[in-house]
């Protein structure tokens, strides 16, 4: 099944104010525990507010994110879905938790990392 990068921008959820962030937290887990239920969760977390590294070919390290970039991801999920359309009715559920818009990207297949996933689940 194809997988879905569903995220928000740094800052989206600026408008919520600081009382509030513990319901949108109690509400953003039971969306998250209702994904692992329904067997479509891969993962998803939230990024610090902290300045990027950029990490050149060379090895060389400077601070990002680079000057062009005018939105950086506050956090996002993964889910493991059988179509764009399953992959937005869960990004809606996540916008209607977390208090802001998400943003919809299909992921690249990649059928040798999938082999190696499956081998590695059948070791658990």
């Amino acid at each position: 099944m194809p997988r879905y990068l569903i995220s928000f921008d740094a800052g989206a959820m600026d408008h919520i104010p600081a009382e509030e962030m513990p319901d949108v937290g109690k509400a953003s887990h039971a969306v998250v525990q209702e994904a692992v239920s329904a067997g479509v969760w891969v993962y998803g977390a939230g990024l610090e507010r902290q300045r990027a590294s950029i990490v050149a070919t060379d090895g060389m390290v400077t601070d990002g994110p680079y000057p062009e970039t005018k939105e950086v991801i506050g956090g996002f999920s993964v889910v493991d879905v059988a179509s764009r359309e399953e992959a937005l009715e869960w990004a809606a559920k996540i916008a209607a938790s977390c208090r802001c818009a998400q943003e919809v990207r299909e992921l690249l297949p990649d059928p040798e990392q999938d082999a190696m996933l499956r081998q590695a689940d059948r070791r658990w």
